[in-house]
């Protein structure tokens, strides 16, 4: 990430925490907003030129999107007035403002808990991660699988996520989408994300003092998201961004056999 979009998005992300009457509907307009700048060329390339003047692009906002909701509009137009390192940094960037705003929208919903359960639904399922990845099917299509697995199983703000997210993922894989959006969430609620792997299921009271120890380290809040894998035999291994702390059995067995092999 440039340094030009790492600026652009604080700025944009500031305008956010500013704005009132955030709600699902303008998470929404704002995903939808990122796919038809996404999906044009010529109209991504004008929203991002540097060359233009910052009124100019946002003249253009207000011209393709004024029929949406003011604070969509004005979100998207703080955005396109920032300088961005790229075109394709600029959408990310009305992605991510889309993403924040279905956080701030329902903040009752587990929704990083969702996302790294369909994640994971995802990894064990290769063809589902295909149908959903892939470019020969339709976006509405794709959208309606996402509905259809996640009825009932997720809340409105998981879903308008997923399902926006898997409709336009460029030249990304759905995991990488759905685990880029876990981040953002997290990032919003000033939370830090860890992913734990053990053997067996971690009691209340486990999780309870492994999430306190690590909200101690890393100096604010740490939410788990466990998964069961026998293979780690027991103990178990903490994943927080590139952090990785590996305490499992299997580690040490394998540092243990490596050692023995000379």
């Amino acid at each position: 990430m440039g340094s030009a979009t790492t600026q652009a998005l604080e700025v944009s992300n500031r305008g956010l925490a500013s704005t009132e009457g955030i709600d699902l509907q303008v998470a929404s307009e704002l995903f939808a907003i990122a796919r038809v700048v996404g999906g044009s060329s010529h109209l991504s390339g004008a929203l991002a030129d540097p060359a233009a003047p910052a009124a100019a692009r946002a003249r253009v906002v207000d011209d393709v999107f004024g029929s949406l909701s003011p604070a969509a509009v004005s979100l998207v137009k703080t955005a396109v007035e920032q300088r961005w390192s790229s075109a394709a940094d600029l959408v990310d960037g009305i992605e991510e403002l889309a993403v924040r705003s279905a956080s701030i929208a329902a903040p009752s919903t587990d929704l990083e808990g969702e996302l790294f359960a369909f994640t994971r639904t995802i990894a064990a399922n290769p063809q589902l991660e295909l149908a959903l990845g892939s470019r020969l099917g339709s976006s509405d299509a794709k959208g309606a699988l996402v509905d259809t697995l996640l009825g009932g199983r997720a809340g409105a703000a998981t879903a308008l996520v997923v399902s926006s997210l898997v409709q336009q993922p460029g030249e990304r894989r759905v995991r990488q989408l759905l685990s880029r959006a876990l981040r953002i969430v997290s990032d919003q609620r000033n939370r830090t994300v860890a992913t734990v792997v053990s053997a067996s299921p971690l009691s209340r009271s486990q999780a309870g003092r492994l999430a306190s120890l690590l909200s101690a380290k890393y100096g604010r809040e740490v939410s788990l998201n466990t998964v069961v894998d026998p293979a780690v035999i027991g103990g178990i291994r903490v994943q927080i961004a590139d952090d990785v702390i590996d305490a499992s059995v299997a580690s040490r067995l394998a540092e243990l056999r490596h050692r023995l092999a000379g």
